[in-house]
């Protein structure tokens, strides 16, 4: 299939990467020309503009968004609302408020194209071999071109979870409880580092990574952080909040469901801004060693 990528960052030029893999025929866009030659470097046919871009099609138009969230992709949104035919496919990437995917799924419905909110997981590394997505919208629309979730994700690794909006707030909820994992991570590391044992830390990683219950990904990553920077001496403790949290919060309390473990989680990282701990120092590399996120490092 012909699906053109637009934003061509860590995510999506590792999405565009991966679905040239599979054989589907990538087109790609970033308004960064610095970005861009990365990725024609890489083999990524791009365009220098967006309309550019969509002309290129042969077929109907697939445009996969890989964006920040907020105003960088409405503003996207409203140009591909002009441009873009009846029957085209807009597959919005990012970890936009579900919220905003209804409305903008209302949006593009009225002038008949079609809008799917796709929650995307697995950090850069998944985006290139082995991505996991939740995908809400019309279910025709994402049957029609479910082949293309089927190749870039690892097995059993998508889910069509419902109407407009159900994927980024899987999403949402997702990245909540990430912060649990997270600052549950730290706050133990933290006890160990400052214990009067001598640990070797990526040594306490690698034997929690392997048969016991708190066993994972996010436990992998951090032997590895930990095999850098033995006592993470490169990072600083101060974590960004990047919003998928907080509007977990701000749902559960119009759900008037109990979340104390998220919310404290992301208190913490308001704390960070203004200490600098341990456990803030892992929770910084952790984020670091799955999604790339830039890192304050110590002087």
């Amino acid at each position: 299939m012909e699906v053109g990528i637009v934003g061509l960052g860590k995510m999506g030029l590792n999405l565009a990467l991966n679905l040239n893999e599979h054989q589907h025929e990538v087109k790609g866009f970033d308004s960064s020309v610095e970005v861009s030659k990365v990725a024609e470097s890489h083999g990524v046919a791009v365009y220098p503009s967006l309309e550019n871009m969509l002309n290129a099609f042969s077929e109907r138009r697939i445009i996969w968004l890989m964006l920040p969230s907020g105003q960088i992709t409405e503003n996207v949104l409203q140009v591909l609302l002009q441009q873009l035919r009846p029957n085209d496919i807009v597959i919005e990437g990012g970890n936009s408020n579900f919220k905003d995917s209804i409305r903008r799924a209302a949006e593009f419905k009225e002038k008949g194209i079609n809008y799917l909110d796709c929650g995307t997981s697995g950090g850069i590394s998944g985006a290139r071999n082995s991505a996991c997505l939740m995908i809400g919208g019309d279910k025709k629309i994402f049957t029609e071109i479910e082949v293309i979730f089927s190749d870039v994700s690892i097995e059993k690794g998508y889910l069509y979870s419902g109407k407009s909006g159900s994927g980024h707030f899987l999403k949402m909820i997702h990245n909540g409880i990430e912060y649990g994992m997270m600052q549950a991570i730290g706050e133990g590391f933290q006890l160990v580092e400052q214990s009067t044992y001598d640990f070797e830390l990526s040594e306490v990683a690698r034997v929690w990574n392997n048969g016991s219950v708190i066993r994972s990904w996010l436990m992998e990553i951090m032997e590895e952080q930990l095999s850098k920077s033995p006592r993470l001496e490169k990072y600083k403790g101060v974590v960004d909040a990047s919003g998928e949290a907080k509007w977990t919060i701000e749902t559960a309390l119009d759900m008037e469901v109990p979340v104390p473990t998220i919310a404290l989680s992301l208190f913490m990282r308001n704390l960070s801004q203004e200490e600098d701990s341990f456990s803030a120092k892992v929770v910084s590399a952790l984020r670091n060693g799955f999604g790339g996120h830039e890192i304050i490092e110590t002087k």
